[in-house]
């Protein structure tokens, strides 16, 4: 028990069924004991509760409004939560939830409706659930998180949240991304929600885990949209994602020991991707497998994907690979690589590309097209329509596009040269 300030705690035997209720504790002394300005937090551990109507806040270091361990149960609706609290330890509040204001660990469970979170402290995420069975169900919620470090909702450690219709605001404090998982991973499923971040570096979406999205507008005004970290997934259905500094989405490994793996998948299908600055697509030190169908694409900066090294791993070995795949997709912009990226771009369904490509491989169906922007090289080159020595499928506008004829891929192509509709030539190098 806590000492100080105003404490209740309660175990109740339920009749007829010799069942405890959980030890509930609601107080306003922090955990040494010393009595604070709080006015009311509350902490469950075990059992089932059910509460409405409720307002809790904290303002210690370290104290969260609400927290629920050793497997209970909380169901809270129509009720504040504010906690105006820092961290003592980035860690443990990134890894664990220290200092959230809703925190459920320990196999536990919290449905939170039609309620609302605040925080503003350095380290204080709005939501956190973290540990294997833990979970999180919020619906139709609102969450903002001021501080520094404070994602709107963070699952870690194979803890699973879930959202309906939630709010999500975040900044101006950095590093602090709408929705997140980290250490472990974690899953995260939002169906429909706003979410907006503010700070540097606080992108829509950090996933360490796997996280899907549906129906939701996520605007990120200080940083990347979103951002794979490692052997990880991000799934956005009919939902606008907009990057508004960096790039669109960012596919990397930061060598941290956050995130396991080397290949972050990408899948979006339907909606709207907006990169205001920078590429579409940046992959480096890592894998990204990239898959689009029927997103409406914005690029700025006129680059679809970037693969190249960055200012992660280890010099010379950390570039990126990037593999995508349009499915009824429009893009307008560039392939990019350096010395150390790769990339393999696969155009079906009536896809198009219209832009130039300094290295990558092709493949594209007889109903989709690729309009040549600059001139451009080619590793492989597969299905592309042949009529007489025309490809008819790449537009050429004049320009010159090479591929390789010493790799066994283009060996249908003869080592021969083609020519372009509207002008220009693919040849071999």
């Amino acid at each position: 028990m806590h000492s100080g300030g105003a404490v209740a705690a309660c175990v109740l035997v339920l009749a007829g069924c010799g069942k405890t209720s959980p030890t509930a504790v609601t107080g306003g002394s922090d955990p040494s004991g010393t009595t604070t300005s709080t006015t009311t937090w509350y902490s469950q551990s075990g059992g089932t509760a059910t509460l409405s109507g409720k307002t809790y806040t904290a303002s210690s270091t370290d104290r969260s409004g609400v927290t629920v361990t050793g497997g209970g149960t909380l169901s809270l609706n129509s009720s504040t939560i504010s906690t105006t609290g820092s961290t003592s330890s980035s860690d443990s509040s990134s890894f664990y939830g220290l200092d959230a204001g809703v925190l459920a660990s320990g196999a536990s469970t919290i449905r939170l409706a039609g309620s609302s979170v605040k925080t503003t402290g350095t380290g204080a995420n709005g939501v956190f659930a973290t540990g294997s069975g833990t979970s999180i169900t919020l619906v139709d919620d609102t969450i903002a998180c001021t501080g520094q470090l404070g994602h709107g909702v963070d699952a870690t450690l194979g803890a699973t949240l879930s959202l309906t219709n939630v709010l999500i605001t975040t900044g101006p404090g950095a590093n602090s991304a709408a929705i997140a998982t980290d250490r472990g991973g974690g899953t995260i499923t939002a169906t429909g929600g706003t979410f907006t971040t503010s700070g540097a570096d606080a992108p829509g979406i950090y996933s360490t885990g796997s996280i899907s999205v549906s129906g939701a507008t996520i605007v990120a005004t200080g940083s990347e949209g979103a951002v794979i970290e490692g052997a990880n997934a991000i799934t956005l259905t009919n939902t606008a994602l907009t990057g508004t500094l960096k790039r669109g989405v960012m596919i990397y490994q930061s060598m941290s020991g956050d995130a396991q793996g080397t290949r972050g998948v990408f899948t979006m299908t339907g909606g709207s991707l907006t990169a205001m600055a920078g590429p579409l697509f940046y992959v480096t030190n890592s894998t990204g497998v990239i898959t689009l169908s029927g997103v409406a694409t914005t690029a700025a900066s006129d680059t679809v994907v970037q693969a190249a090294a960055g200012g992660w791993g280890t010099s010379g070995s950390n570039g990126g690979t990037a593999i995508l795949a349009a499915d009824a997709q429009t893009l307008m912009g560039n392939l990019v690589t350096d010395s150390y990226g790769s990339i393999t771009v696969t155009l079906k369904n009536g896809s198009s590309l219209t832009g130039a490509i300094n290295t990558a491989a092709l493949t594209l169906d007889a109903s989709s097209t690729w309009t040549v922007t600059a001139n451009s090289a080619l590793t492989s080159l597969t299905g592309a329509t042949i009529s007489g020595s025309s490809i008819t499928n790449i537009v050429g506008n004049g320009y010159t596009v090479t591929y390789d004829a010493s790799l066994a891929a283009n060996s249908w192509l003869g080592g021969l040269a083609y020519s372009l509709p509207s002008g220009g030539q693919l040849i071999p190098k």
